[in-house]
């Protein structure tokens, strides 16, 4: 494959051709917005993470009680051994010991990752919602050129 898409007149599909063009876009246009909100998620998740580790270490002293998230929904009891110190998700379920000013910059550029992939995702969406205007507006002058077609025959 040489990497160049050819474009396709869209005029001079079959309305079937533009119907089964028209599922694919809706279909596309469905799923990068589910990944957008998934991203969004995300984005959200690790900024909560980040005012956290900012405001959190400097307000907690070594005796304080704290609730520990186990889950969404589940919170233990717990005591902070050294408020310096943090555990940060680094993914897939793996946990690594940083300072906080370590943990500020790993989720700040997290935060700033996925921004950068929200506003590509943007874009794409875009591109294809416009897209499937296009081609819904052509089905529709299709089908209606086919309806009057038969009707102005017969008069």
């Amino acid at each position: 494959m040489s990497g160049k898409q050819e474009g396709v007149n869209i005029e001079s599909l079959s309305a079937q051709q533009l119907t089964a063009v028209k599922k694919q876009l809706d279909e596309e246009v469905e799923h990068l917005t589910a990944s957008y909100t998934q991203l969004a998620a995300a984005q959200a998740k690790f900024k909560e993470c980040l005012r956290i580790v900012q405001t959190g270490s400097s307000s907690f002293d070594d005796n304080k009680d704290i609730l520990v998230p186990l889950t969404n929904s589940l919170y233990v009891k717990g005591k902070l051994s050294n408020p310096d110190r943090v555990i940060v998700d680094v993914g897939t379920g793996f946990y690594v010991e940083k300072d906080t000013r370590s943990a500020t910059e790993f989720y700040d550029a997290k935060v700033k990752e996925l921004g950068a992939n929200i506003q590509n995702l943007e874009a794409i969406v875009q591109g294809k919602t416009n897209n499937l205007r296009v081609v819904e507006e052509v089905l529709r002058q299709k089908v209606m050129a086919q309806g009057a077609g038969p009707a102005s025959a017969q008069a």
